[in-house]
């Protein structure tokens, strides 16, 4: 199993895992590599160091601890995030506009809710004075969050 660093071209970078570096290239080439954070397809093999375990090799003094790598710390806080909606909402689909009225309205138990609504119904919803927040969730997160 080869674990290969890999970037979209919004900058995430993410770990893909595959049997082979054929694996990788005929997967990308087809298109079935996906930014786990913003479904990108267009995936770039980042450069990475081998390692090598040399018999005999003396063993050197421990390296110094990398600086935080603050994207990856950023997109962990935003998966954290992404579960925690997940988890703790109901997801109505495409009635998320007139549910959110309903709640509003007092027409049904108020509780979160997630769904799709356009870019007119969340301005209007905003004008009615309910509050509404777009958060993009890739494809790959509809059903399986790792």
């Amino acid at each position: 199993m080869k674990v290969i660093d890999l970037r979209c071209q919004s900058g995430h970078r993410f770990e893909g895992w595959f049997g082979s570096d054929d694996d990788f290239l005929d997967q990308n080439g087809r298109g079935l590599i996906e930014c786990p954070l913003c479904a990108d397809r267009v995936i770039v093999r980042l450069p990475s160091a081998p390692r090598l375990n040399l018999s005999g090799a003396r063993e050197e003094a421990p390296a110094p601890a990398p600086a935080p790598d603050v994207p990856a710390t950023l997109q962990a806080r935003w998966l954290e995030m992404v579960r925690h909606v997940v988890a703790n909402t109901e997801d109505v689909g495409e009635r998320f506009a007139d549910e959110a009225r309903r709640i509003h309205y007092g027409e049904t138990p108020e509780r979160g809710i997630r769904g799709q609504a356009s870019a007119d119904e969340r301005e209007a919803l905003r004008e009615e004075g309910i509050e509404v927040h777009p958060l993009p969730f890739p494809a790959a997160f509809k059903d399986n969050l790792q």
